[in-house]
């Protein structure tokens, strides 16, 4: 991308000065260079006749892809410019005012095309809140366009408490009719997951965020569902032939083995660094779904039946 925005810029740039600014060797942009002809971009060179590198016909990328941080720092140009020769040519004030109005209707058009993505998102509430999560996926949407920080008043179930942090959204995860915000805490310096029906108040700050390089498959290995644990579990689970086809179009981050069996059922392996989620799933196949392995929740799955079958006497 770098290359394409150069050579739009600076139509005849020669190889040697694409290698200087995008610090890497010739040899480097001859091979990028024939990748991006191989992809269709229209890339024609003239530097045997001393020319350099051009689009031919009329190919352009527009809109420039630009970062929050790079439309930042272009607003400051007039400030740094003010004394400046640039400052005294006619044109740039009107040449900035194009560039701005543009970056700012590109904008515009962002957001109100994310408005009307969430419009159409419905989804229920915990029935002890008045208000419905809906009031937050919008703001939260747009300040993960943005890159902004976010500052949040949240709810943790886990230790019964409320309190207020810094948050960078990254991913917006649906998961069994519930929407998570995958963000960078700024109070655990690191990064969390939030369900979205535990947010109490969500404020937009001022503060632009770098994402971090975040492998999500990676973050997410042997994680279930959301919940992200430290253990180890393989499980091993036989599901019979009435619900083998549901349980192979179950999406989910963790890769499981398979092996079809010649009755139609399913021998389902997985390890897992938390078991609350799977055996929530596992159970609402009921006699369907029989857990081969480990031996102490097969054993803990018997106590369980046993309780059920006390209670419905």
């Amino acid at each position: 991308m770098r290359i394409i925005n150069l050579i739009q810029n600076s139509p005849g740039i020669k190889a040697t000065e694409l290698a200087k600014i995008c610090e890497v060797s010739e040899r480097s942009i001859y091979r990028d260079l024939i990748d991006l002809s191989e992809a269709g971009i229209p890339v024609t060179s003239n530097e045997g006749r001393g020319n350099g590198y051009t689009f031919a016909s009329n190919f352009a990328m527009y809109p420039l892809d630009w970062t929050q941080e790079e439309a930042m720092a272009f607003s400051l140009l007039p400030g740094v410019a003010k004394h400046s020769l640039i400052q005294t040519n006619p044109h740039f004030q009107t040449a900035y005012e194009k560039v701005m109005a543009a970056y700012n209707k590109e904008q515009r058009n962002q957001q109100q095309n994310i408005s009307k993505l969430v419009d159409l998102i419905q989804f229920g509430k915990p029935q002890n809140k008045v208000e419905t999560s809906n009031q937050f996926l919008l703001p939260i949407a747009k300040t993960m366009v943005k890159n902004q920080t976010l500052k949040v008043k949240y709810e943790t179930k886990s230790r019964d408490e409320i309190n207020e942090r810094f948050i960078d959204p990254y991913y917006l995860i649906p998961r069994e009719s519930k929407f998570y915000i995958l963000a960078y805490c700024h109070k655990r310096e690191d990064f969390r997951t939030f369900r979205l029906s535990r947010f109490l108040k969500v404020e937009e700050t001022n503060r632009i965020f770098t994402k971090k390089q975040l492998d999500l498959q990676k973050y997410f290995q042997n994680t279930w569902s959301i919940i992200k644990g430290d253990k180890e579990i393989h499980f091993k689970v036989r599901f019979n032939k009435n619900v083998a086809r549901y349980v192979m179009e179950k999406e989910i981050f963790a890769t499981p083995k398979l092996t079809e069996y010649d009755d139609g059922s399913l021998l389902f392996e997985i390890t897992l660094n938390h078991d609350e989620e799977f055996l929530k799933w596992v159970r609402q196949y009921g006699p369907d779904a029989e857990i081969i392995e480990p031996v102490e929740y097969r054993i803990m799955m018997q106590k369980e039946l046993r309780k059920w079958a006390e209670m419905y006497k």
